[in-house]
């Protein structure tokens, strides 16, 4: 994190500076940017997809996968243990009477 903590630090120094904030307020300058920010997010998309191509052509669980069951998992659970309580209070209902 010492890395990240620098170039923030770094990062907001250099928007202090009256040229960097000059330079900001140009319209080309923050398309380019923008069209930098868009470029990085469909990399990603376009990584991700081949990694999943991937883990399914090598019968591998993807990330999505696995918190998919996970969550089904975790309703199992609860379905679970809602039914053991039925149950129990099924039981003590006979046993009252």
């Amino acid at each position: 994190m010492a890395l990240k903590d620098l170039i923030t630090k770094k990062g907001l120094e250099l928007m202090q500076d009256p040229r960097v904030a000059k330079l900001m307020q140009d319209e080309r300058v923050m398309k380019a940017m923008m069209q930098a920010i868009q470029l990085r997010g469909r990399v990603q998309e376009n990584f991700d997809q081949r990694v999943e191509d991937l883990a399914k052509t090598l019968n591998l669980a993807t990330m999505k996968e696995i918190r998919e069951l996970k969550r089904n998992l975790r309703k199992m659970e609860q379905d679970l243990a809602k039914a053991k309580a039925e149950a129990r209070a099924a039981k003590e209902a006979i046993a009252a009477d």
